[in-house]
């Protein structure tokens, strides 16, 4: 009997070391997408969470992370910094360990130091935060964070490199700022001014307006002192409706002078601009779907099928793919081995390569200036929201021109 009791437990017991492990591994990653689904930024917020559920897709179905599978599913923040924290106390009770935002820095700030504090009293239970387009410098300065990835290029990274470009046309002679109160508009402020005057110290600011972040319905009374200043062009750091209500004003008012902004390639913008913006407004961003050799295409192409959209926050694909990497190369979903993995990381994506610095978690990416114009099937082959225009490329920067220094001093968990 004990000789047939010991045969029939050797194979059960390999056959359990073998399952073990397998069963371990495969796990679903749920991940919580806290941005606005509601309100006058909603479009913005419903528009993104589609674009990551089709990245998600895509990573799912070619196995990115292995045999891990994400899904992410969205959470309202009502552009609110108080309602975010809300949704993240949801989503971590849920058992969410993901978190994905990207709308606003000041929600951004809130949950970094929410998910700082959750993490250093909650041992083994960490959370992750994916940060796609907060981009207040500090946020990977003097806010840094160990639990924070900043897969966007910052706001003063953007800066350097629209200035960069805008010191090279002599027919720029007065512009006129223009953005949201909150920390992000005040940051886009202040880069462009120190970045002109270095770069360019004979143009002239003739003018700086903060407004109230999504409450202006009629921007008529600040075009009009924009065309009372004489500025030849304006630089905003405005999103969603409130660019989209800008452009608009400015389109009814004739104003003239020629746009720099972060984004203008943003839902809603494309339809408010149309045939008036053309030759007349840009964007600085990691990515133009209307690059060099039409890279990320067949994205573009499904996602408009599937969702008759347009597909542009190309920092999803970055970040699902930086994750799988990461997941793949530490043989876990446990937030912290991933956090481990991502440092230092580079990948190919849909711009180039791309590194995650170690020191601070800011993506060091390539950058794109473009200009909305009319599609001509050529260089610029895809339009926005049927309009018949998109952006055509003006020139692709590589990631040093736009490098910036860190006053970050990470914490790393024990």
């Amino acid at each position: 009997m004990a000789i047939q009791f010991k045969s029939l437990i050797i194979p059960l017991s390999l056959a359990a070391a073998f399952a073990g492990p397998a069963t371990a591994y495969a796990e679903t990653v749920k991940m919580a997408f806290i941005d606005p689904l509601s309100g006058p930024f909603a479009p913005v917020g419903q528009g993104i969470l589609k674009s990551w559920q089709y990245i998600a897709e895509t990573a799912n179905a070619k196995k990115w992370a292995g045999d891990n599978t994400f899904e992410i599913v969205g959470f309202d923040n009502k552009a609110s910094p108080q309602e975010s924290l809300s949704q993240l106390k949801s989503a971590i009770d849920q058992g969410y360990r993901y978190i994905i935002q990207g709308n606003g820095s000041g929600a951004a700030l809130a949950l970094i130091d929410a998910i700082n504090k959750h993490n250093e009293r909650n041992p083994g239970k960490e959370v992750l935060y994916i940060n796609y387009a907060a981009v207040d410098p500090d946020l990977t300065n003097s806010k840094c964070s160990f639990w924070q990835f900043r897969i966007d290029a910052n706001s003063d990274q953007k800066m350097e490199a629209m200035t960069t470009y805008m010191a090279k046309d002599p027919n720029i002679k007065k512009v006129y700022i223009i953005g949201q109160n909150y920390s992000f508009g005040h940051q886009v402020t202040r880069a462009a001014k120190d970045y002109l005057k270095r770069k360019r110290p004979d143009i002239e600011i003739v003018g700086d307006d903060l407004h109230p972040i999504g409450q202006v319905k009629d921007f008529s009374p600040y075009i009009a002192k924009i065309k009372a200043s004489g500025a030849d062009t304006v630089i905003t750091g405005n999103w969603g409706a409130d660019l989209a209500l800008l452009i608009k004003a400015a389109k009814e008012a004739d104003l003239k002078a020629n746009f720099y902004t972060y984004y203008a390639s943003t839902t809603g913008v494309p339809t408010a601009m149309g045939a008036a913006g053309a030759d007349r407004v840009k964007y600085v961003g990691y990515w133009n779907v209307n690059n060099e050799k039409f890279v990320g295409k067949e994205i573009v192409e499904g996602f408009k099928q599937k969702y008759n959209d347009d597909y542009y926050a190309m920092a999803t694909y970055t970040g699902l793919a930086m994750l799988g990497k990461a997941m793949k190369d530490a043989k876990s979903t446990d937030p912290v081995k991933v956090a481990l993995a991502m440092e230092g990381m580079k990948i190919q994506s849909l711009n180039g390569e791309v590194e995650m610095r170690k020191s601070d978690h800011q993506l060091q990416q390539p950058l794109y200036i473009a200009t909305w114009t009319k599609v001509n099937g050529k260089d610029v082959k895809y339009d926005q929201e049927n309009t018949g225009y998109g952006w055509k490329t003006d020139v692709k920067l590589d990631a040093f021109v736009a490098t910036q220094p860190t006053s970050c001093q990470m914490k790393r968990p024990q």
